[in-house]
C-alpha cells in the first residue's frame, strides 16, 4: 500500500478493523502532533501575551483546511467537541413557533432523534418522523419523492444523514435541497455528516445545507474530542446561540457593557469557551497522511471496490441478507444474518479471532466499515470467519 499507513497505525497492526464509522484508529505522527503541540503551549504559557498568535493561528490553519474539504468559506466553519455539540446545540437557537414542524428521518443517531423530540416540546412543535425504511426500492429518486410528501408550509428544520449511520445510503443532498427550495417558507436543512467527512468527497455539497456536522474521531481517523460544522449565512442572521461564551462574542463585555450586538457576526457566532487546542494538529496530520496515501478520487474508488467485493461474496451466503440490494457507493456495508439471534455473541466470537465490525440497533444488524487502510486480504479473512460461524 502506497506510503505504507497502515505502518503508522498501531491499532492496525494487532486486529482486523472494520469500524470506522465507530472511531477512526489514530496515526502515530498524529499522535505526535498533538503532543508536540502541547509542549509548544506550556513553553509558551497557557496564557500569556505569546500563546495567542500560536492559538489563533492553529485555529485558522485547521478552519482553512476544513473549508477547503468542504467546498465552503472559512467564516462559514465553527469548531465544537462532536457531531452532537456541533449538530444541537445551533438546533436550539433556531427560533421556532408552535406549530411549525421538525421533519427527521427514522435513520437518525439516537442522541440527535431524542435532542429533536426534546426541542419539539419544549417548543410546542411537531415532530415528523420522515420514514426512509418502509421505502421498499431506496435510491436517490424515491427517497426525493418520499420526503416530498412530508413537506408542507409548517416544515420550519429538515434534520438528515448525509450517508445513513445503519444503511450506508448517501442521500442525495442537492436534490433534496432543490425539493424543500420549493416551500414559500424555506426550512432550515441540517445534517449529520458523522458518516462522511474523511470517507466520501463532500465538496460543493455542503453549501447546499444551513448546517453540516462533522467529527474527527471517524472517517478522518484524528483525536476524539474535536468536531467542526458549516453554518449557512441564512442560519448566523436568522438564530442566536443557546449556550454562550466569551468565544461567542465580539468582545468580552461585562454587565456594565450593554449591547443588542453581542456576538460574532460569523460562524464563531456558536463557538462556546476554551478547547482543547492540541487537537488540532492531530486531525490536520491525519488528513495529510490520508491525503496523501491516496488523493481523493482514487480513495473513494478504491474503497467502493473493495466494499463491493465484500457485499457481492456477502450476497452469495444463503444465511445472509444484504441491507441494500445493490452495488454501493462507499465503504458502509450492512447485513443481517436472521438466523443469529444473538448478534452481540456473533461480534464476540468475531472478536476472538481480532475480528472487529459492529450491531447496529436500529434496525438491528450488522455494519462492516471499508477504510482506504483496509486491505482484501482482511475481507477475505472476515468472509472465512462469517462463514465459520454459520456453518457451526
Amino acid at each position: 500500500m502506497k506510503n505504507n499507513l497502515r505502518d503508522l497505525i498501531p491499532s492496525l497492526q494487532n486486529k482486523y478493523y472494520f469500524n470506522y464509522g465507530g472511531q477512526g484508529p489514530l496515526p502515530e505522527p498524529s499522535l505526535n502532533e498533538i503532543l508536540t503541540s502541547w509542549r509548544i503551549i506550556q513553553e509558551l504559557g497557557p496564557f500569556t501575551n505569546n500563546i495567542w498568535p500560536f492559538l489563533t493561528k492553529e485555529i485558522y490553519k485547521t478552519k482553512q483546511l476544513i473549508s477547503t474539504k468542504m467546498g465552503v468559506n472559512i467564516k462559514n466553519i465553527a469548531l465544537s467537541e462532536n457531531i452532537s455539540t456541533g449538530l444541537i446545540l445551533p438546533l436550539w437557537g433556531i427560533q421556532a413557533e408552535k406549530g411549525d414542524e421538525l421533519l427527521i428521518s427514522d435513520c437518525e443517531h439516537p442522541g440527535i432523534v431524542a435532542a429533536s423530540i426534546e426541542f419539539c416540546r419544549r417548543n410546542d412543535l411537531r415532530l415528523i418522523i420522515f420514514p426512509i425504511q418502509k421505502i421498499k426500492i431506496l435510491n436517490e429518486n424515491s427517497i426525493i419523492t418520499e420526503i416530498g410528501k412530508y413537506l408542507n408550509k409548517n416544515t420550519k428544520i429538515i434534520i438528515i444523514s448525509h450517508v445513513l449511520w445503519n444503511y450506508g445510503f448517501e442521500v442525495p443532498l442537492i436534490k433534496l435541497r432543490n425539493e424543500i427550495d420549493r416551500l414559500k417558507n424555506i426550512p432550515f436543512l441540517l445534517v449529520d455528516g458523522a458518516q462522511s467527512f474523511g470517507h466520501i468527497d463532500i465538496n460543493n455539497i455542503v453549501k447546499h445545507t444551513d448546517l453540516y456536522s462533522i467529527t474527527s474521531h471517524k472517517w478522518a481517523c484524528g483525536p476524539e474530542g474535536l468536531g467542526a460544522f458549516y453554518i449557512s449565512d441564512k442560519f448566523i442572521n436568522n438564530s442566536n446561540p443557546t449556550i454562550i461564551g466569551w468565544k461567542s462574542l465580539k468582545r468580552e463585555q461585562g454587565i456594565y457593557e450593554l449591547s443588542n450586538n453581542l456576538f460574532q457576526d460569523d460562524a464563531r457566532k456558536f463557538e462556546i469557551a476554551t478547547s482543547c487546542t492540541p487537537l488540532l494538529s492531530g486531525l490536520r496530520k491525519s488528513l495529510e497522511l490520508l491525503n496523501n496515501n491516496f488523493p481523493e478520487s482514487r480513495k473513494i474508488e478504491l474503497i467502493t471496490s473493495m466494499s463491493n467485493y465484500l457485499w457481492s461474496a456477502l450476497k452469495g451466503i444463503n444465511a445472509i441478507d444484504l441491507v441494500l440490494d445493490y452495488p454501493l457507493s462507499n465503504g458502509i456495508v450492512s447485513f443481517d444474518i436472521k438466523k443469529i439471534k444473538n448478534k452481540d455473541e456473533f461480534i464476540k466470537r468475531l472478536g476472538e479471532k481480532n475480528i472487529w465490525i459492529r450491531v447496529i440497533e436500529d434496525p438491528k444488524w450488522f455494519r462492516v466499515c471499508i477504510h482506504q487502510m483496509t486491505t482484501f486480504e482482511e475481507i477475505n479473512i472476515l468472509l472465512d470467519q462469517i462463514k465459520f460461524i454459520i456453518r457451526g
